[in-house]
Order: structure tokens, then sequence, then C-alpha cells
């Protein structure tokens, strides 16, 4: 099994979440987060001083899967999210262990 993180634009979140759901994806963790990676300080105006921005909005998106969903779940995101610029975000793909599904103690691919 496999542990895919996503961090995405807030602006791709509901397009991915539908593409995933017609892949019968539904079992998902999402976190607002800040980052930065390539993209540049921006500068804005707060109470008429400038201001310095370097960490930027973001979404991560978080998926427990099979192995053999892992490419399939990637393309979804990549497909739904990809603006070819800078900022689009970033996917890690993790092993996983083990999984126990606390009200049942089921566990591995039965517990997703």
């Amino acid at each position: 099994m496999k542990k895919i993180e996503a961090i995405i634009r807030p602006s791709k979140l509901e397009d991915v979440k539908a593409a995933l759901e017609k892949i019968q994806i539904r079992g998902m963790t999402v976190s607002e987060v800040k980052g930065r990676g390539l993209q540049n300080e921006q500068k804005q105006y707060y109470r008429g001083r400038e201001v310095s921005v370097d960490l930027n909005p973001k979404i991560k998106l978080e998926i427990v899967c099979h192995d053999e969903s892992m490419e399939n779940i990637i393309s979804t995101i990549i497909n739904n999210c990809r603006t070819g610029k800078k900022g689009d975000g970033k996917i890690f793909v993790y092993p996983i262990e083990r999984i126990i599904r606390i009200s049942t103690r089921e566990e591995g691919g039965a517990a997703l």
C-alpha cells in the first residue's frame, strides 16, 4: 500500500475531488497548509504598508491506496491540477507499513 500526499492550489480542490470520485476514490484527508517552492516572493499591501508574502496558501491531500491504484490516482491529480505554471504543487509517495481501522480492528487492505 502507498500514501500519496499532493500539495495543490486551493482553487483546484473541488475539481480534483470530483475527478477522484469518478475513479472510485472517496477516502482522503484534506488540510489547509502554507508553503513555498519555486514561486517568487510576492509584495502585498496591508494597512498601507508593503508586506512580503513568501508562504502561499495550499491544500494538502492525503490518500492511502493499494499499489495498483497509485498511478491512476497520481494521473488524476496531475490532469486536474496542472496549469503549467509555478505553484501547481508537488506529489509525494510513501510506502505504508500497516493500517488498522480503530472501530473494528481490521488490518491491511480491509481497513481502507
